[in-house]
């Protein structure tokens, strides 16, 4: 029978982590404040991250009072509403709808320079839809056959789809990848046979090894074909990574100046509040860039140490869960956190092309980290409530 069924437990290595990256965050974007751009700078963005850190470390407890399974009975209420949210970018004037850096995906709140980005939210609840329509499947079926699988493979699409879609228009590419990874971690421990999962890994890799292929064989082809879509900034992307040297002082001129501080600050780094280069939007997209060039490559990998620890525990919660729905969600979550973490390091280090993602934790921003942190509200409610029994190790 459980034990210390009604007693909650934390888990306080994820606090602690968690806790340091607000430190870490904080300190960073303090002394980045001279070096910002004249639209940001002077705005102490660290008082109000830390704003956003206290409001987000109410919305995790407030998140983890409740058992996850109730997330089950508003599953399908949170997706309608981030779906009509995502909508209404599109159908609602500018003076809601705000443009940023050519895409349309934030609400201006009135009255307030404040804005809201309803895509960080989505990531929330299509993962908690998803992880409800799996366990909902597989609940219903004690032995499966290769049509049960296609067939949640086919309600998961068909969930998975509406948001992709509306993130994708707005156009926000770097979003709509989180949310297919999310979508992705959750059909890898879905229980679809592997040869499923294969043939789509299969032709997954084949369609972007055919793109990347294209591009490199036929540049003008592409370009031409990706200047008549909404994804004009794909291009300038692609050009920055791909020909970074015949762009230095374009589309290439972030990542290059991304790479030149990261060097700069060797070993130790050149210390807080002394940078030497310019790197555009450093609060944000190029934040690790600040942080290795001020504490150097010991400051940064205490960074990506303390990921690699965050990402451990969640999974950890994820095979500790004796129930299917909350392992899912961690399992979702694994999939958000990670491939933000991959992308945006990645880009300051020219390993991934630049798709204009935060670095979770640590960069400024109020829609992101109410986001994590409720992501974050949601592991601390499944790692309190994994039921423990008389024979279990704990």
């Amino acid at each position: 029978m459980p034990k210390d069924a009604n007693r909650l437990k934390l888990d306080f290595i994820i606090i602690f982590i968690i806790f340091a990256f607000a430190v870490i965050s904080i300190y960073t974007l303090h002394f980045i404040e001279p070096y910002l751009s004249a639209s940001v700078s002077g705005q102490n963005l660290y008082l109000k991250q830390m704003f956003w850190y206290i409001v987000g470390g109410a919305v995790a407890g407030a998140v983890m009072i409740l058992d996850y399974d109730r997330f089950r009975s508003v599953a399908w209420i949170l997706y309608g509403f981030g779906v009509l949210s995502l909508i209404g970018l599109y159908v609602l004037p500018e003076t809601i709808s705000k443009v940023v850096y050519g895409a349309r995906g934030w609400y201006q709140i009135p009255g307030t320079t404040q804005t809201i980005q309803p895509v960080e939210f989505m990531k929330i609840f299509l993962l908690i839809t998803v992880a409800h329509v799996i366990t909902s499947h597989n609940e219903k079926r004690e032995i499966k056959g290769i049509k049960d699988d296609l067939w949640l493979l086919g309600k998961i699409l068909l969930v998975a789809l509406p948001p992709l879609l509306l993130t994708a228009g707005l156009p926000d590419l770097g979003s709509a990848i989180v949310l297919t990874c999310i979508v992705s971690f959750l059909i890898l421990v879905s229980g679809i046979r592997w040869r499923i999962l294969l043939t789509i890994i299969g032709v997954t890799v084949a369609a972007v090894g055919a793109f990347v292929g294209l591009y490199l064989l036929f540049p003008d082809v592409v370009k031409d074909t990706l200047n008549e879509t909404i994804f004009q900034h794909v291009l300038v992307r692609l050009e920055a990574f791909f020909e970074p040297q015949q762009n230095t002082g374009g589309s290439a001129y972030q990542i290059n100046n991304a790479m030149l501080a990261i060097g700069s600050g060797q070993l130790f780094g050149k210390g807080f509040s002394e940078m030497e280069v310019y790197v555009p939007v450093l609060e944000t997209d190029m934040i690790f860039a600040a942080i290795a060039e001020q504490s150097g490559f010991i400051g940064a990998s205490i960074v990506v140490t303390l990921f690699f620890l965050l990402i451990y525990r969640i999974i950890l919660t994820a095979l500790n869960c004796k129930d299917p729905f909350g392992s899912y969600l961690c399992a979702g979550i694994v999939g958000m956190i990670t491939y933000q973490v991959i992308q945006n390091i990645g880009m300051t280090v020219k390993i991934m092309p630049i798709t204009g993602l935060p670095l979770p934790f640590i960069s400024y921003g109020g829609s992101s980290m109410l986001a994590f942190m409720m992501a974050i509200g949601i592991v601390l409610n499944v790692y309190s409530r994994r039921k423990t029994y008389m024979f279990d190790d704990e």
